[in-house]
């Protein structure tokens, strides 16, 4: 899915799509198929909507990051359920597919999601322990300040991670516009035909906001130096 205006991350997106915006010099979408080619992936489709044509030219035919790339453009916002949909004609020879936002960082294995698809769900969801945005204090029952936690995961809380393995069935049941997550996954829930799964011990961060990309770049840096250099980048002044 890379078809958002990334307002949030704006003035960097006023000429630039979001999954090009660069975390330590690595533009987010590179990260992101470098990681799929990692687990087997070898085939994508790029839904692309806000300032297009500088994600084809980047990815181009996919070969430089050892994929097939293909593109389905919309001319117009349609939400991911839509966007999903206008994509159908490339997806439905596939049994199962993998979906993610353009705007997520991880290592988690795809894989395990496919495998829940393939015994019989219609959809699996990616979950992570949801990140405390503060700082934790942990206090003893005397009210002594017995440690400090900095920004833990919240075990037990869980968040929807924007990784999805999905059936091709469920093409017939997408929105012509809307959400896949507000519109047909409601309805999967209903029948218990979807799953989640569990990553605990994996990194994983959403690109929403400038301190995002600072805090994931300190976070991920020795990855993002061996993708730079597997890639030949060269990193600029104003990199993160």
């Amino acid at each position: 899915m890379a078809g958002g205006f990334g307002k949030r991350l704006r003035p960097l997106t006023d000429n630039k799509p979001k999954p090009l915006i660069r975390v330590s010099g690595v533009p987010i979408l590179l990260w992101q198929l470098n990681w799929l080619r990692k687990h087997g992936v070898d085939e994508v489709v790029i839904c692309a909507g806000y300032l297009k044509e500088r994600i084809v030219k980047y990815v181009g035919n996919g070969d430089r990051f050892g994929v097939k790339a293909e593109y389905a453009m919309e001319e117009s916002p349609l939400g991911t359920g839509g966007a999903l949909k206008n994509a159908q004609n490339l997806l439905e020879s596939e049994e199962r597919f993998v979906m993610l936002n353009g705007d997520i960082l991880t290592n988690l294995d795809p894989q395990d999601l496919c495998n829940r698809v393939a015994k019989g769900a219609e959809a699996a969801i990616a979950v992570v322990p949801l990140p405390s945005p503060y700082g934790i204090i942990d206090i003893d029952n005397d009210d002594t300040i017995s440690g400090f936690r900095e920004k833990p995961r919240l075990e037990g809380h869980w968040i929807n991670a924007g990784i999805y393995c999905l059936s091709s069935d469920i093409l017939e049941d997408l929105p012509e516009k809307g959400n896949i997550e507000t519109t047909t996954f409601p309805t999967l829930a209903k029948k218990g035909a979807i799953k989640a799964v569990r990553y605990r011990d994996v990194f994983w961060r959403s690109i929403d906001s400038h301190k995002d990309i600072e805090e994931a770049a300190r976070e991920l840096k020795p990855e993002l130096d061996i993708v730079a250099k597997k890639y030949h980048i060269t990193r600029r002044k104003n990199d993160s």
